[in-house]
């Protein structure tokens, strides 16, 4: 039945009277009209986005208030590195105009944070026109603001006369935290735990065999590992796992204001050591082909002369790791492929109908994010093409090759790490992404699996229900999801909405957080290398190694960047509200609703998962938070 409040009571299209069926075919094609595809967008063409931005899609005052403070403090740290030059002591005493003027927009923002959460009377009782009004006067002050903080920090980059050094880069954090991995990123255990607690715990792959070009002999792995242990045992075992970047063929070096930037396609391998729990490197060979490419054998001691050469082998690693990161699993596999299901699922499903009411929150300040992403972030001149390594024209062709190659069904979490061979806890016990993204899994897993029986009550309905078959249609046509089947029962249609959802939210949140915390600090992780990959003879210096890290302009625009991206936590997992002041509940259906059910069993198991994931860090080295429920967004909404 088609109410004034859809989400009262969502029914599925073959159970709704011929005026009712009627009404829901004359909304599908008004948002039609509304949500139209393209995959003409010059940044990424041949990815299925939306046309335009509807007026329901853009952010709500909440969220540019987040943004807006994050900015804030940005540009207090950017700006007072510039007046100091990148000297700590002369930025602490420096800078009361500036400090004016911040002070000046933190007390702009907080008037109108103020204003929105305690409206006047004529906004809460009388006029709904009254609070659009409010809102779109907020929405323009605080756009604004931001114009004016990213014109503030795009003109603090330092120069980079000075000569690198690593003291350099800590002092671009002045009054924003220096992050722990700064201290940590020159360990090899830190650099193993990436593999498996970082932005990109999703490559790691267990092996039976080493593939045919990577030729390390048993010699050198005990040379590593120690004569007690050896290669054969090892591979028996299931105690090897590799990383290769071999996707990362289609990016071509390019310049940053004429400087030549590197980047490579290394294989790198690590090990379980017998009777250990944790990851430990073993080598790096820096490109796909064995003959013209030197394998690098791990080092453990600074006072070894190898020391800077294992060094500079594991930056470019991290060079691969930071291009594989951002254009394949944050860009291609969450932002562009959730914005194929916004869209079909606005074109395709009713408002009425129960898989848009579930899935709408979960689409939240997708398309307005990717659409300034595709204008700037991806764009000439933007910031993935200063500090990352490819022309920008082949690193746009990369992330499109990412999305478009992405096979639905084998991505999803528990078939992804059979597929890896990483899914055995006795084999790998510490892999902290896989131990905490499968109770947030199997929490949006039950949640879900409840909802659609609410909603259909056998197999039969899922084949009845035309307008679901137009949405999977639709998808697999002009979304281009590759692998997307159609679907013939509930639990497949639970499996693929908790892929959607789990996306959508855990799985960005797992990928986006970590520029905060790893990779805001350019010398542990970043998108070129300045200098070329290290060769044996003659034996690498520690000022060769500082060639390879960003210049400082590079290393304050990532850092800019990145902690913003990284910082920004709008609603937490499992906090559905409406999009619009006063944000009252999105579901209304009191069989979603009543107490004891399904939305509260999900609240509720939310809130077991982050006390399990509480205690879990308190026996690990490194506490790992990306996906603790509550600092999960239910949305990509940054």
């Amino acid at each position: 039945m088609l109410l004034s409040n859809p989400r009262n009571r969502p029914s599925l299209p073959q159970d709704d009277n011929p005026r009712e069926q009627q009404l829901r075919r004359d909304q599908i094609a008004g948002a039609e009209q509304t949500y139209q595809w393209t995959d003409q967008v010059s940044s990424l063409p041949g990815v299925p986005l939306a046309r335009s931005v509807p007026d329901d899609d853009r952010p709500t005052i909440a969220w540019l208030l987040e943004v807006a403070e994050v900015a804030i403090d940005i540009a207090a740290n950017q700006l007072l590195v510039k007046i100091s030059g990148g000297d700590r002591l002369l930025a602490q005493s420096g800078g009361p105009a500036l400090q004016s003027h911040l002070d000046d927009m933190r007390r702009t923002v907080a008037v109108i944070r103020r204003e929105h959460e305690t409206p006047g009377a004529s906004v809460l009782g009388v006029v709904a026109h009254a609070a659009s009004a409010l809102a779109c006067m907020h929405r323009i002050r605080l756009n604004s603001q931001l114009d004016a903080l990213q014109a503030l920090i795009a003109s603090s980059y330092l120069d980079d006369s000075a000569p690198r050094g690593l003291e350099r880069y800590r002092n671009l954090f002045i009054t924003l935290p220096l992050p722990a991995i700064a201290d940590e990123f020159m360990q090899n255990d830190a650099f193993a735990r990436m593999r498996v607690a970082g932005p990109n715990s999703l490559l790691l792959q267990g092996i039976e065999q080493l593939p045919a070009n990577f030729r390390l002999s048993n010699a050198q792995y005990q040379q590593v590992m120690g004569a007690t242990d050896d290669l054969a045992s090892a591979l028996s075992q299931q105690r090897l796992y590799l990383i290769d970047y071999a996707e990362l063929q289609t990016l071509v070096p390019g310049t940053t204001d004429g400087a030549q930037k590197y980047v490579s396609m290394p294989i790198a391998l690590f090990a379980v050591p017998s009777g250990g729990r944790s990851l430990v490197p073993v080598a790096i060979q820096l490109g796909q082909q064995p003959d013209s490419n030197t394998m690098f054998l791990r080092v453990d001691s600074n006072a070894s002369p190898g020391w800077w050469a294992w060094q500079m082998a594991r930056n470019m690693v991290q060079v691969a790791e930071g291009n594989y990161h951002e254009l394949f699993v944050h860009l291609a596999r969450t932002h562009l492929l959730i914005e194929a299901f916004a869209v079909a699922t606005h074109r395709q499903l009713a408002a009425e109908h129960p898989v848009n009411a579930l899935l709408l929150p979960h689409f939240e300040g997708t398309l307005f994010i990717n659409n300034a992403a595709a204008g700037s972030l991806i764009a000439a001149g933007g910031p993935i093409d200063m500090i990352f390594a490819g022309t920008i024209a082949s690193t746009q062709k990369t992330a499109v090759a990412g999305r478009l190659g992405f096979d639905f069904y084998a991505y999803m979490l528990p078939s992804n790490l059979k597929q890896r061979r990483v899914d055995d806890a006795r084999a790998l016990p510490d892999y902290p992404y896989r131990d905490d993204a499968l109770l947030v899994w199997n929490a949006i897993h039950d949640w879900v699996r409840d909802y659609v029986n609410v909603y259909y009550h056998g197999d039969a309905d899922i084949l009845a229900d035309y307008e679901l078959i137009a949405w999977t249609t639709e998808l697999q046509s002009l979304g281009k999801i590759k692998g997307f089947t159609v679907i013939s029962s509930r639990a497949q249609l639970t499996e693929v909405l908790t892929m959607i959802v789990f996306t959508a939210s855990a799985q960005h949140a797992a990928v986006n957080f970590p520029q905060r915390t790893l990779m805001s600090y350019a010398p542990a992780i970043s998108g070129a290398a300045w200098a070329p990959a290290p060769v044996p003879t003659p034996v690498p210096t520690e000022a060769e190694w500082l060639k390879v890290l960003p210049p400082i302009p590079q290393a304050q625009q990532q850092l800019s960047t990145l902690w913003l991206l990284g910082s920004v936590l709008y609603r937490p997992l499992g906090d559905y509200r409406l999009n619009h002041w006063p944000y009252p509940s999105w579901f209304r259906d009191p069989r979603i609703t009543q107490s004891g059910g399904p939305l509260q069993r999900f609240q509720a198991a939310l809130k077991v998962v982050d006390a399990q994931i509480d205690e879990r860090n308190l026996q690990r080295a490194v506490q790992y938070e990306y996906l603790k429920p509550s600092l999960i967004p239910t949305s990509i909404n940054i």
